[in-house]
């Protein structure tokens, strides 16, 4: 807990709440979110809750929280919780049912998705008060010229496209979408480099039928190795041992404690020298 100046002896000293009093969002009767900060309980220390309410197909926006880590615990029904993880550039699922948790560290991109009807999560969080970036927000108010310059896109299409976006989200899709599409979930999470299921419409025949071994895994790409990048020569760091690939810190600093994997560049309070290990023929 946070250290407390609070004056317990007021008379306005909070210890219980009832968070019906304070929804954060209602889409309707079956999708909603209630919040609970120190605002609404004064004796919390740095800890807060959302307590989430989906049905299935329904979606808790993606989005980051800038100011703490978010402990998704499943109270019934079922959901994936997804985020992408910014060290590895991998996008992450894990399935949780009814005692089950997830885990989403703090500025990490992530959204939750609802696989059965009454599902009911608690969003817990390691900060007095949770702050969110939501991903509608980023499209809807990032101008369409800057995507499509960025990123080489159809300016035109990319106005058509994020034209609906007119508020934020937060639980999708929105009661007026016309083209509610629930998203393919991974039900075997992270195992291989993010394989997906292919889903073949009945009217098309593949002109070509594989034999597949009975141990075999289709659509499964053997040795795949994501994210190496070609012709990278070795100890191009000063800071980096031989034949060690480097662990790049993509995210801002988080604190005081470092990671010893990360390599720190010369300039950085961390970055040291390691020692010049000497062939055995370089030896005097």
């Amino acid at each position: 807990m946070a250290t407390s100046y609070m004056d317990f002896t007021l008379p306005t000293t909070q210890f219980t709440y009832d968070l019906s009093n304070n929804p954060l969002f209602k889409k309707d009767e079956h999708n909603y979110i209630n919040a609970l900060s120190v605002k609404q309980l004064n004796t919390l220390g740095n800890t807060s809750l959302l307590d989430i309410f989906l049905s299935a197909g329904n979606v808790v926006e993606p989005h980051i929280h800038q100011n703490a880590t978010e402990l998704v615990y499943c109270i019934s029904g079922a959901a994936v919780v997804s985020h992408i993880n910014p060290f590895t550039n991998e996008l992450l699922h894990f399935p949780i049912t009814r005692g089950q948790t997830a885990n989403v560290p703090q500025g990490w991109w992530h959204y939750e998705v609802a696989t059965a009807d009454h599902t009911h999560l608690l969003a817990i969080f390691d900060a007095p008060v949770p702050e969110a970036i939501f991903g509608s927000d980023i499209l809807r108010l990032t101008p369409a010229n800057v995507l499509a310059h960025t990123y080489c896109l159809d300016e035109h299409k990319v106005q058509e496209a994020l034209a609906p976006i007119k508020k934020t989200v937060i639980i999708g899709p929105p009661t007026d979408c016309k083209t509610q599409v629930a998203p393919t979930s991974n039900h075997m999470p992270n195992i291989g480099p993010n394989i997906q299921p292919i889903n073949i419409p009945p009217s098309i025949k593949p002109n070509i039928e594989p034999k597949i071994e009975p141990s075999a895994q289709p659509n499964v790409q053997p040795n795949l190795q994501p994210n190496i990048q070609p012709n990278i020569e070795s100890n191009v760091n000063p800071n980096m041992q031989p034949n060690m690939p480097p662990y790049v810190n993509r995210l801002p600093h988080w604190g005081t404690w470092v990671d010893p994997r990360i390599v720190h560049e010369p300039g950085c309070p961390y970055y040291s020298e390691l020692p010049v290990q000497l062939n055995s023929d370089d030896k005097v």
